[in-house]
Order: structure tokens, then C-alpha cells, then sequence
């Protein structure tokens, strides 16, 4: 049985007198005696025992930090944090693009403050380290909301199914739609809903609030996203709620030549593009609060109109272009990290001035201001959110006693 940690502090402590005023030939001995008896590495014993010493002549006492010295420090992590949130607290592969694409633009306009030396290692910076520096801002609590999904009308079995596997365009124009609920934990009655919009090519987004999920509000919601797509609508995927398989979407897409489709029941990865993007878009914009008034559907199209430009303009995507399984395991490869408008102009299918367009409208957009006014909205839903909430509260307590 060897000993224990307070005998081994103590044996040190004697030995490192003696091993101090040894010979070169008498250290080797007294090395020898030590690890065996405390039993430790040889190279480990030669620094416990060098310790003091090493600590008079101003070396390391074994209290500092170890390993290579830091390369980034507290002020480089301080801004790597700022831009970490002000794009929306994206992966390490995603920020990194981000951040070489727009950190010279936000330099120029005084929007973060950094010397040379700073913009030089934040340039630098690979994907790895910044996940790393990130790791402890990143603890947050992941929530799961419920489905709405209701089934369709007979129409149905006019709509061709359409799986995941079967996206394979390149062409600009084929979306996928969805609808997320915004209940706040309770079904009850009616409550606004967000309509999403991706197209599977490219990964452009739009979102719209609409009052509940009835057919007519959906509809509209469809045909105003489709006059702000920078290309033409070329088809619609969508589940199998209500909202989408009836008789009027069916009659608009075959009146204007749109591919209409839809997913098989039960079967989330069929709208994968979309359902991406109901979490990482709209709940982390909106939340998981009730909105039932019009109101709180006005500030929330109001907010969803800031936060498209960020999305389509500023923030990098990857898509997935290969998986493969090993064993057990799943493997899966990304293509290089780019944001919507660099797909969009990318894309020989998309006409010259729809380019022309979107390049004078990204090149009057600010990322800060942007940012701040989403944000100010933000609060103001809230807050609008907490006084209908106390409101109702009260109103059911004078209910309850009147019942009494």
C-alpha cells in the first residue's frame, strides 16, 4: 500500500532539503529513493523538488499556468462574445465566415472599437478556437415547443408527396413551408402563428405573424412572401395541416404554373430546410410566449421585417452535402459557410437585375442598427406580452369571484 497524499507532501518536503545540497551524484541517488517511495514519474519528482529553488530564481512556483502562454486575451474573448451575440449566437464554422466578412465594415463605422493587433488575431481566429472561448457563454436551456399540424382536406391525394431525399435542385425558387404556434403552453382558444418560408436552393428565409392558422390568413401571408422573393416562385412544399391542402392554394399554383407538393404525415425530415429554421429563426426571435392579440401580430411582423434583412444578408449558412455511415457512426460533410444573398448572387439562374437589386439594397444596410432596432421591438413585445398576461390574470380572479 503506498502512501498517503499528507505522507507524500511530507516526505517532499524533507527530500527537497536534501536533493537542494546534494552533489550531481548523490541527486541521482536520492531521485531513485524518492519515486520509489512516493511513487511518482521521475521527471514529475525533479520538479517537486525543484519547486523552491525555482521559485526563488523568479521561475514558476507551479501555482501559473502551464503549457503554451495565452494567445487570446480577455479583451480579444470580451469581443468575440459582442460578435458572437450580435450575430445571433451561431456555431464556431458559421461565425468565423461572419466575422470575416463584416468585421472590417463594423470597424470603419466605429461599431467596435480595435487596434491592429486585435482585428489581426480576430481575422485569424479559426472556427475550433472560437468554440472553445465560447464554451462557457454557451450553457443555455434548450426548449421544445408542440405540433399543430392538423390534417388536410380529400384534396390530398391530389398533391404528390415529396420526401427529403427528393430535393435535389439547384435552382432557386422550390420552398418549403411551415407554420409555428405561439400558445404559450396553452391551446385554448385562437393564437398567432408564424408562417415560414425557406427555399431549399439558396436558404433564403422569410417569416410573417399571422392571427391564427385559418386558411385565408395563411394564403395571404403565402402571396405576400412571394412578391418579395429576389427570384420567381418556382414551388411549394408543405405539410399536411389544413392551412395549406385546400382548394385555393391548389387553384393558385396551378393558375401560376407553382409546383405544389407535400411531406408524409408524421415525417418531420421531409420539411427539414424549414423546420431548421423554426428554431433557429423564429423561437429564438420570438420565444415560446402566447401571442393572441393583433397587436402583439403587428410588432411581431414588425420584428420579423428586421430580422429577415439579418438573416438573408448577414448570417452564414451550411448545407449539408454528404453523409455518410461508418459502422455506428454518421459522418456528415458541410459545403464552405455563405449567407442567402452570397448563394442568391451565386446562382446562374437568378436574372442580373434581381442581383443588381439585392446589391443596392445590402449596400444601404447597416448590421448594428439593424440589430438595436430588432432588439428595441423585442422589448417592447415583451413587455406588451407581461401586461396582457397580468391583465387576464386579474380579469380571472374577479371571475372566479363572482362565481363565489
Amino acid at each position: 500500500m503506498g502512501l498517503v497524499m499528507k505522507e507524500r507532501k511530507a516526505v517532499t518536503r524533507e527530500t527537497r532539503l536534501r536533493y537542494r545540497k546534494a552533489t550531481k551524484k548523490a541527486k541521482k541517488r536520492i531521485l531513485d529513493e524518492f519515486t520509489r517511495l512516493a511513487g511518482y514519474n521521475r521527471k514529475y519528482a525533479i520538479t517537486l523538488l525543484n519547486r523552491e529553488d525555482s521559485a526563488r530564481r523568479g521561475g514558476p512556483t507551479g501555482k501559473e499556468r502551464r503549457g503554451r502562454p495565452r494567445m487570446y486575451a480577455e479583451t480579444i474573448v470580451e469581443i468575440l462574445v459582442w460578435l458572437w451575440k450580435l450575430f445571433d449566437f451561431m456555431c464556431g464554422k458559421r461565425l468565423v465566415v461572419a466575422i470575416r466578412t463584416n468585421l472590417e465594415i463594423l470597424a470603419h463605422r466605429g461599431d467596435v472599437a480595435l487596434d491592429a493587433r486585435q482585428k489581426e488575431k480576430l481575422l485569424s481566429i479559426s472556427s475550433a478556437s472560437i468554440d472553445r472561448l465560447l464554451k462557457a457563454e454557451r450553457k443555455r436551456t434548450r426548449l421544445k415547443g408542440r405540433s399543430y399540424t392538423t390534417p388536410g382536406s380529400l384534396l390530398k391525394h391530389q398533391i404528390p408527396i415529396r420526401t427529403f431525399s427528393d430535393w435535389e435542385e439547384n435552382r432557386p425558387g422550390f420552398v418549403e413551408a411551415d407554420l409555428v404556434g405561439h400558445d404559450g403552453g396553452s391551446s385554448r382558444g385562437d393564437f398567432a402563428h408564424t408562417l415560414t418560408v425557406t427555399d431549399v436552393c439558396t436558404g433564403w428565409t422569410e417569416i410573417r405573424a399571422v392571427k391564427n392558422k385559418a386558411r385565408k390568413w395563411v394564403f395571404a401571408a403565402l402571396k405576400g412572401i412571394r412578391g418579395v422573393l429576389p427570384f420567381p416562385l418556382q414551388g411549394i412544399d408543405s405539410d399536411n395541416g389544413g392551412e395549406f391542402i385546400n382548394a385555393h392554394l391548389v387553384k393558385y399554383c396551378d393558375e401560376n404554373s407553382i409546383t405544389f407538393t407535400r411531406s408524409r404525415p408524421q415525417r418531420k425530415n421531409d420539411n427539414c430546410y424549414v423546420e431548421q429554421k423554426n428554431g433557429s429563426v423564429v423561437r429564438a426571435i420570438a420565444g415560446y410566449c402566447r401571442y393572441d392579440t393583433d397587436r402583439q401580430v403587428r410588432l411581431l411582423n414588425s420584428i420579423y421585417g428586421e430580422a429577415r434583412l439579418l438573416v438573408n444578408f448577414f448570417y452564414p449558412s451550411m448545407k449539408l452535402i454528404e453523409k455518410t455511415r461508418i459502422g455506428s457512426k454518421v459522418k456528415k460533410r458541410y459545403d464552405v459557410p455563405k449567407t442567402p444573398y452570397q448563394r442568391v448572387l451565386d446562382s446562374v439562374l437568378v436574372s442580373a437585375q434581381g442581383k443588381e437589386e439585392l446589391m443596392r439594397q445590402q449596400e444601404g444596410l447597416n448590421l448594428v442598427e439593424i440589430k438595436r432596432r430588432m432588439e428595441v421591438k423585442q422589448d417592447q413585445l415583451v413587455k406588451l406580452t407581461a401586461s396582457i398576461h397580468k391583465r387576464s390574470q386579474r380579469e380571472g380572479q374577479k371571475s372566479r369571484r363572482v362565481a363565489k
